[in-house]
């Protein structure tokens, strides 16, 4: 069983077969698909299943705090079933694939307390952005999750 079906059976999530089959597709790592991509992995596995169920499920999974909706530069929102893992994103400027990266350091406590305007500080999305190996000797690309 998948990582984020085991953290949904726990949490008590009715599992159905259209919300079983959308998080079966977004299992993984560096998982960074859009809906349409989950709507069309998932109608592989399920062919009835609709678009606004996948969407639907999404907005679920995202307000359960168990899927990252993730955007880049107005591309199309993609979703992360990291969530549980605090971690930044790397993102091709040129084709939109997207990797989970861990570094080090904490971008919070970089923050002097001048700098935070006396905000309470819940958490930091950092997004490093650059060319993907690919991109950068010209081959296409070989997937923008």
């Amino acid at each position: 069983m998948s990582d984020l079906l085991e953290r949904l059976r726990e949490r008590g999530w009715r599992l159905t077969a259209q919300r079983r089959v959308v998080a079966e597709v977004l299992n993984g790592d560096h998982v960074h698909l859009t809906a349409d991509d989950v709507h069309a992995r998932a109608g592989a596995r399920l062919p009835e299943i609709s678009r606004a169920t996948v969407y639907n499920t999404l907005n679920e999974l995202v307000a359960l705090g168990e899927v990252l909706e993730v955007g880049t530069d107005g591309r199309a929102k993609r979703y992360d079933p990291n969530a549980r893992s605090a971690h930044h994103h790397l993102v091709c400027g040129v084709c939109g694939t997207i990797r989970d990266v861990h570094p080090d350091c904490d971008p919070v406590a970089g923050l002097s307390e001048a700098e935070r305007f006396g905000f309470e500080i819940s958490g930091a999305e950092v997004t490093f952005r650059g060319v993907c190996p690919d991109c950068a000797s010209g081959r296409p690309a070989k997937s923008a999750t």
